[in-house]
């Protein structure tokens, strides 16, 4: 059996090889190769229990170029495994990981924020890609991507925050929000950062981090505010628009 896994593989090379132009998706019959030694690798894998994601590995690791063509094979076969699929893939090539995200959230098998939770734990070091490349393919699901990216790493919070708020401007405030309520312990440094990358919102950035912890730490943000370079009348102003009170603002202590 060994040997007719190695025929097939050869097998495989040549017909990649003599199809032109190289731009050509993959043939019926290339695909069917792939399925046939999918099949083999998963049926002779000692462990049962990760046999789906050693085969993906298996498979990646001797052809990277046919992902779109392995992962979906592994998907019409194993869609409940599609975790497995995604470590078996992100392990035999980390450097397509928005790829691997990519075709994964398309194939609709699991939520948007779900895929990237696995993929940031599994390739922490390409969270900004993965999240962008999520986002991408659903927009409306920025909120809870950035969410889970940066509950999952919080050590990465803050390359994710600023990217996504530099791709998306018109979104940062939304962001922010995300931001602060999953990782309240690093509010400063949220609007520190958001005013230094958006000194014309600044005023917006201080009512949205107001308003998003109910008033509560509303001496925090206002001198966090006026050390990253608003004036103190510009910061009390928007800290009451946010909803602060007058006796808070009036305790600040710079």
């Amino acid at each position: 059996m060994k040997y007719l896994v190695v025929l097939l593989f050869i097998t495989f090379s040549v017909t990649v090889s003599a199809t032109k132009p190289p731009s050509i998706s993959i043939s019926k019959q290339q695909q069917q190769i792939i399925s046939d030694i999918f099949d083999m690798q998963v049926k002779h894998q000692i462990n049962n229990n990760i046999a789906v994601e050693r085969s993906v590995c298996a498979l990646l690791q001797n052809y990277p170029e046919q992902i779109d063509a392995v992962l979906k094979v592994a998907i019409s076969k194993y869609p409940q495994e599609y975790k497995q699929i995604m470590r078996g893939a992100l392990r035999a090539e980390p450097a397509l990981s928005s790829d691997i995200v990519e075709i994964i959230i398309n194939s609709n098998i699991a939520d948007s924020s779900q895929v990237v939770g696995l993929a940031v734990t599994e390739e922490p070091a390409y969270a900004n890609e993965i999240v962008s490349t999520a986002v991408l393919q659903k927009p409306d699901d920025i909120e809870n991507i950035v969410r889970v990216a940066i509950l999952t790493e919080p050590v990465i919070a803050k390359n994710v925050i600023d990217n996504t708020m530099r791709s998306y401007p018109g979104k940062l405030l939304d962001i922010l929000t995300v931001a602060i309520k999953a990782l309240p312990s690093q509010l400063s440094n949220f609007v520190s950062d958001t005013i230094k990358l958006f000194p014309d919102n600044a005023e917006e950035v201080v009512s949205t981090a107001v308003s998003t912890t109910n008033g509560e730490r509303t001496r925090e943000i206002i001198a966090t505010a006026i050390h990253s370079g608003i004036s103190e009348e510009q910061a009390n102003a928007a800290a009451i628009a946010g909803g602060a009170s007058s006796v808070d603002i009036a305790k600040i202590d710079h």
